[in-house]
């Protein structure tokens, strides 16, 4: 008997590791000189979840890294500021009282980043606590040992449980896409995660896994475009894990920009989240 899990999966067109990689290729080929532009790669410094996970990370640290941030705001009214600063959970108090710049969110990992393995409890607990000091939004990772095991009851009721904790904030579940590897699995994922209330789906932690692919973006990118034609509704993409160059990130641009349209491109919906590519963007456009 279909459970309801098959059945949501069913909704939405397979498609093989082989047919990603021909259609990823044939994008780029054909698009990436076309927005390989400086107008591209402002539009993707306001993309960016400027990101600092580091073991290591202070409060010191973490407010100097707010103050470039901060900074940056009126410097060149033609360059937009980043979307969101993402730190550990402990960190998000020390982020909303250092930062000013306009329209720059508060983002955070949780949910036990980066392997999602401890009790549910403490996965809630993690996140009711980010929230109560001021998160705008919360990344968590999907529960890859109940997802690679089928148990995607599990899977999805702690997704809808931290959905819940999250209240008016934005959610991002990561699906661990370099984990994942096979596109059935991204897709699959992709799909549990949206359907349990996710704002975001994410590629990566950036941590144990490989980071981010063009070919895990473009299942991701294509399940997203069926949601809306199924259902209507919009939700946001997350490339994360490895993004460093302006090359890569205009590859990423070209993904969305060809699969899902104009629509998504604005950071309300389309997100990089990086340590370095801001720089990297900032260097590479003409002065």
């Amino acid at each position: 008997m279909t459970n309801k899990y098959e059945e949501a999966f069913s909704k939405f067109a397979s498609m093989t590791d082989a047919q990603v990689k021909e259609n990823v290729e044939k994008i780029i080929s054909e698009n990436f000189d076309k927005y390989n532009t400086d107008d591209v790669k402002k539009f993707l410094i306001s993309t960016i979840d400027l990101t600092s996970l580091n073991g290591a990370d202070t409060e010191k640290h973490i407010i100097e890294f707010t103050g470039k941030v901060n900074d940056m705001e009126g410097e060149d009214p033609t360059i937009p500021n980043v979307a969101a600063i993402c730190v550990y959970p402990n960190f998000v108090k020390t982020v909303k009282e250092t930062l000013t710049a306009q329209g720059v969110n508060v983002a955070c990992v949780s949910g036990c980043f980066p392997a999602s393995q401890s009790f549910i409890e403490v996965k809630v607990a993690e996140t009711a606590l980010a929230i109560k000091d001021g998160a705008d939004e919360i990344d968590i990772v999907l529960n890859m040992g109940a997802f690679l095991s089928d148990d995607y009851q599990t899977a999805a009721d702690e997704i809808e449980e931290q959905r819940a904790t999250c209240k008016n904030a934005h959610l991002k579940v990561i699906l661990e896409t370099g984990a994942l590897k096979e596109a059935e699995k991204i897709r699959r994922a992709s799909i549990l995660s949206l359907f349990c209330g996710a704002d975001f789906i994410k590629t990566s932690t950036g941590k144990e896994y490989p980071g981010a692919s063009l070919e895990a973006a473009y299942v991701m990118c294509s399940v997203l475009k069926q949601y809306k034609d199924l259902y209507g509704d919009i939700r946001g993409v997350k490339f994360s894990g490895g993004i460093r160059s302006a090359e890569e990130a205009v590859k990423y641009y070209c993904i969305v920009k060809e699969v899902l349209g104009e629509a998504w491109l604005t950071n309300k919906y389309f997100r990089i989240g990086a340590s370095s590519l801001l720089g990297n963007l900032l260097s590479s456009i003409s002065k």
